[in-house]
């Protein structure tokens, strides 16, 4: 149980409540701060999968808290992100994701009881939808107009923060489009 793949995953899930520690510190570099934070939960994520697979330590107990430990740190993430921005169109896109957590998480448990959770197994199209939620949440939650390091990167604002947004709602698109596939994957076994 207690692999690498799996302290890895646990430290994750230590990072989450540091996240948000970091992210309400009265400092003026706080959301780069958290962003930091968030960039490290998410090469970890990366990490603790690529180390189970080549150290072959893969497990029943990393399988199960590795998504955990991901939808804490996203649902985390969306909710601080929607009370920062305060906008519908940031809030109701988090929403949405969430919910859309939740909702899978449960089809997958149910198509698991029935011994046919490979049918709603993560696509390539849930991946993509990963990557550009992960991307969007770091760019938000940064926010760099507020905080000095964006300096140290000669990088525009803008171009920033357009990205984070054009990723944000991609990654809506694609958390609506995900969960209409698996959806439909699952249908013959919900109406049995």
């Amino acid at each position: 149980m207690w692999t690498i793949p799996n302290q890895i995953t646990l430290f994750r899930i230590i990072l989450i409540p540091i996240f948000i520690i970091v992210f309400y510190l009265p400092i003026s570099w706080n959301h780069f701060g958290a962003f930091a934070v968030f960039w490290l939960a998410s090469i970890s994520d990366a990490l603790d999968g690529y180390l189970a697979r080549r150290l072959n330590q893969s497990s029943s107990f990393g399988a199960f808290i590795d998504p955990v430990a991901d939808k804490l740190m996203v649902a985390a993430a969306l909710i601080m992100i929607a009370v920062d921005f305060q906008h519908w169109y940031i809030v109701v896109p988090a929403m949405v994701m969430i919910a859309r957590e939740i909702f899978i998480s449960a089809l997958r448990e149910f198509m698991s009881s029935k011994g046919k959770r490979d049918i709603v197994a993560v696509s390539q199209l849930g991946k993509y939808k990963t990557a550009a939620q992960m991307l969007s949440i770091m760019g938000l939650i940064w926010q760099p107009n507020y905080d000095i390091p964006l300096i140290l990167f000669n990088f525009p604002y803008e171009i920033l923060m357009f990205a984070a947004y054009a990723f944000y709602f991609i990654a809506t698109i694609l958390t609506v489009w995900t969960m209409v596939v698996y959806f439909r994957a699952a249908w013959p076994e919900l109406k049995g």
